[in-house]
């Protein structure tokens, strides 16, 4: 076996991999820009080599930079993870050259597969149903506009080195097609070095559901069942899960021998993923392959019991698989939330900053319960605009769906994330949904559920009442303390009411007052609420960040922040004020003005930090409504501003090249 493994990539995959490396008794070696430091994987490895600038176009993608950092520290073997060099099979081919092993396929696999124009011809000639499409090379935005007309709208403009939702973009006209093109062209040269485009026909209303393949040099080919990856917000997978709750055992299997076929076809090795669209009778069309370790990998280990990344170390040593398709098992049911730094009330726009809070629940594994995250950040720890935004990876895995899903609530209810905007309620939110319950979700899910984007979650009275007693029985315990005095032996709980209205405000929560009582012991709180008494118990102590509560034996967390007065509260995707007064503190609050908001009606703020990597308009211009203004890059994505309203530009405060921050005005309208 290898004696030592270079990660040539960052954060939590880089983690991920020093963890079973670690297991295995493999050293390893991170690499490392100047924006990583002092990251999680750095400290983690055995070894580190800084190998330059941040942005990654200066550093985790320059090969001849990878390559100087592999050779001096003598590693016998390099793990690419995902994204940056994973699939370039240039980085492949230097390895061999320089006689270290690449965990990962073979070059040629790289190229046939790894590729997505020439992977969907070999599909073709293999008999593979194959999506609609223009497979060629596309030269400009005029020709891409008349082979989508071609095609029909909807069309898909994607990247052919890309993945992970970069370089990818819907178009549903002409002036979209146009657009879109430049914009996927331009994100993929920065995240992959490679801008080449095609367009096929995008699918309406499908299921995105792929199969996990491994293969062996010996000519052992197995699929591990299926992943449903069908919740994504502009093209990125946002929550996954395996099994899918939509394929039979009929399917799973016709699915997972074509797959593995495909991949045997190309002379395969190592894990790899196969992506299929599937329709609502089940018919699957191919999609594509990732010549690589998924992000969403962890589901799959859950349920199968098998780690891919050891699978890939061995399977890199010339070892054959030890596994049979025979072997493979279905365990139960495992679900996957990607926290991500975007901030769901501003259309997920990106978020950066240091991370002055980051306690992820505690990892577990029972007999009927596990909970994991896979991260590569940590608390002090800083989130940087020149990668991918991604902060961790949750998973839960449950003997069934519903009990995954159950713990996969408790969990993402007690993670803490401070400083940075972060989609946490989001996710909660989205497992709570009715139609995600019942598994009735396709990859236009968020969009067809919030197409006004994502306000915050509206709870059931029944739980902000909960949420109410909980808050009360808190709030109770701070005036005592604050009522004591130090030294003093006698009990001034005395002089703390019994009676209170918590009024309860919030993003998607209407706002309520709510009466409670409270009688209190030692033990906890009995708390009368909507006409029903409610035992209040937890360690709660005044000042904590994190409530674990109990009501009735029923589990509640709260994520608290202080206000004078009561509480901010996060709780199952939504975003509380908690006020708990007295009955005439309350009545006289009714009264007080409501403090609005400053008018930016006629300026264009930065929705967030990001560079400004083009300017549309000029002082002078006339615009229109959905007219596009500027266009500023931040986390590897381009993101168009839009005019809101009809308008004449009055000043423009940037220029392309101009680092901006979250707010800053770019430009002024009479």
């Amino acid at each position: 076996m290898f004696d030592k493994i270079a990660i040539a990539n960052r954060g939590e995959i880089a983690c991920r991999v020093i963890k079973t490396a670690r297991k295995m008794g493999i050293k390893t070696v991170a690499l490392y820009s100047d924006a990583d430091r002092r990251a999680l994987h750095v400290q983690m490895a055995d070894e580190a080599i800084h190998i330059g600038p941040s942005p990654a176009n200066q550093s985790y993608i320059v090969i001849d930079k990878v390559m100087e950092a592999v050779k001096a520290s003598g590693a016998q073997a390099v793990h690419p993870g995902y994204g940056f060099l994973s699939e370039n099979a240039k980085f492949a081919e230097a390895l061999s050259a320089a006689g270290v092993a690449f965990v990962g396929p073979p070059v040629g696999a790289i190229e046939a597969m790894g590729d997505k124009i020439t992977s969907k011809k070999l599909a073709q000639e293999a008999g593979v149903s194959t999506v609609p499409g223009y497979m060629g090379l596309i030269n400009d935005a005029e020709e891409a506009v008349k082979i989508s007309g071609e095609i029909g709208y909807p069309v898909m403009i994607k990247a052919s080195a890309g993945g992970g939702g970069k370089g990818m973009r819907i178009a549903w006209n002409d002036a979209e097609a146009r657009e879109g093109f430049q914009s996927s062209k331009n994100e993929a040269a920065s995240s992959f070095g490679d801008d080449r485009i095609f367009i096929e026909k995008f699918v309406t209303q499908p299921r995105h559901i792929e199969i996990q393949v491994l293969c062996d040099a010996h000519g052992n080919g197995i699929y591990l069942a299926e992943r449903e990856c069908s919740i994504q917000r502009r093209n990125q997978k946002v929550i996954e899960e395996a099994p899918s709750p939509f394929l039979d055992d009929a399917t799973r299997k016709a699915m997972g021998e074509q797959a593995v076929a495909l991949a045997q076809a190309v002379g395969y090795t190592s894990a790899g993923t196969v992506e299929f669209i599937v329709d609502g009778d089940r018919n699957f069309y191919f999609l594509e392959m990732n010549t690589r370790l998924q992000v969403e990998h962890p589901v799959t280990e859950l349920i199968t019991g098998i780690d891919l990344v050891e699978q890939m170390i061995r399977v890199a040593h010339g070892q054959p698989l030890s596994i049979t398709q025979e072997d493979v098992k279905i365990n139960g049911w495992a679900m996957e939330c990607r926290l991500y730094a975007e901030d769901p009330y501003r259309n997920f726009l990106p978020s950066i900053g240091r991370l002055t809070r980051y306690r992820p629940p505690a990892e577990v594994v029972e007999e009927t319960r596990v909970v994991r995250n896979d991260t590569g950040v940590y608390e002090g720890g800083e989130i940087s605009m020149f990668y991918d935004p991604m902060i961790a990876k949750l998973c839960t895995w449950g003997p069934s769906r519903p009990e995954a899903i159950e713990h996969m609530r408790h969990a993402l209810d007690a993670f803490e994330v401070e400083g940075i905007g972060h989609n946490l309620p989001f996710l909660s939110a989205v497992m709570d949904h009715a139609k995600f319950g019942a598994g009735d979700i396709t990859t236009a899910f968020i969009a067809e559920e919030y197409p006004e984007g994502f306000e915050g979650a509206t709870l059931p009275e029944a739980h902000v009442d909960r949420i109410a007693a909980a808050c009360a029985a808190m709030y109770r315990m701070s005036e005592i303390r604050r009522t004591r005095v130090s030294g003093r032996m006698d009990n001034h709980e005395r002089h703390v009411a019994a009676d209170w209205v918590v009024q309860v405000s919030g993003h998607g929560t209407p706002a309520r007052d709510i009466v409670v009582h409270i009688d209190a012991d030692k033990a906890g709180a009995f708390v009368s609420v909507a006409g029903k008494s409610l035992r209040v118990e937890g360690d709660w102590v005044p000042g904590a960040s994190l409530a674990q509560m109990t009501l009735d034996g029923a589990p509640l967390t709260l994520k608290l922040a202080k206000l004078p007065g009561g509480f901010r509260v996060r709780n199952r995707g939504a975003e509380l004020k908690v006020f708990v007064r007295s009955p005439r503190a309350a009545d006289l609050s009714r009264h007080m003005l409501e403090k609005l908001p400053p008018d930016t009606s006629k300026l264009l703020l930065c929705p967030m930090p990001g560079l400004v990597v083009k300017m549309a308009v000029e002082v002078g211009d006339e615009v229109q409504d959905g007219q596009a203004l500027c266009t500023i890059e931040a986390m590897k994505m381009e993101n168009i501003l839009r005019a809101e309203r009809r308008g004449k530009v009055s000043k423009i405060n940037a220029t392309a090249g101009d680092s901006l921050a979250v707010d800053e005005v770019i430009m002024e309208f009479e």
